[in-house]
């Protein structure tokens, strides 16, 4: 029986979100064009793709920020958190446990150790002195503060230095394997993708390829997805790949 509401169901219960024919429009220039994916609930799906390719617009949509047509559909009752890409806390004078406190009045010392900062003193250190790998990880917490079921993260590591990248892909890992959250990540780096994620869609406006993320090995994949010149109409459509969940980082 169709839904009354005249919005596509989900594709299946493992689903947690489905996209379908998505186009978005600003300025009267196409930024997304018949855009469709799904999503699997307790998986991490990586977006890519050049810059301009409309990866930051795709989460404004997703997070009810930007018009646009066709369908997007979370499952019921779905609560989201969202990291962005800047945050700027050089005029920002309050503490870690003052930072968190404003979003939640639960128990952030377990959403601290849920991102491996076992620093007893880190409550009371301002926002502005922590390394840039901290800060990141202060945010994951204060997106997860009120246990959401998906979290979004545009460029986790952009601003933290290469020692500490690794630990907060990982820490995102952990999350998905200890507490079931689905994470939805914009990244660059195609060998952090591979190892991190379960899942690719690779978006030039359309969507120009949608499937596991070790098939990002395929040099010629590479060449589509960041490849100079226009996309060809030949690409992968998300409907028709059922890819399954990495055994493994």
């Amino acid at each position: 029986m169709p839904d009354p509401s005249g919005v596509s169901p989900l594709r299946t219960s493992e689903d947690i979100l489905a996209v379908s024919h998505l186009n978005v429009v600003l300025d009267h220039h196409p930024v997304l064009e018949d855009v469709s994916f799904h999503v699997r609930r307790q998986t991490t799906l990586a977006i890519v793709g050049p810059n301009g390719a409309g990866k930051t617009t795709l989460f404004r949509v997703l997070l009810g920020l930007l018009p646009y047509q066709g369908t997007v559909r979370w499952s019921e009752a779905v609560k989201i958190g969202y990291v962005p890409q800047h945050f700027r806390v050089t005029d920002v004078p309050i503490s870690v446990a003052e930072f968190l406190a404003m979003k939640c009045k639960a128990d952030y010392r377990e959403c601290l150790d849920s991102v491996g900062i076992d620093d007893p003193e880190i409550l009371g250190k301002r926002l502005n002195v922590l390394s840039g790998g901290e800060m990141q990880r202060v945010l994951i917490a204060w997106a997860i503060v009120d246990r959401p079921q998906v979290l979004l993260f545009d460029e986790p590591t952009s601003s933290v230095d290469i020692g500490s990248q690794d630990v907060v892909y990982e820490t995102l890992n952990e999350l998905e394997a200890k507490s079931g959250i689905t994470v939805l990540l914009i990244s660059h780096d195609i060998h952090t993708v591979m190892h991190y994620s379960d899942f690719t869609l690779a978006l030039n406006r359309r969507v120009v390829h949608f499937g596991e993320s070790r098939e990002l090995s395929d040099p010629l994949l590479l060449q589509r997805i960041f490849g100079i010149g226009p996309i060809h109409e030949d690409h992968a459509h998300p409907e028709h790949l059922h890819p399954a969940p990495r055994s493994g980082p």
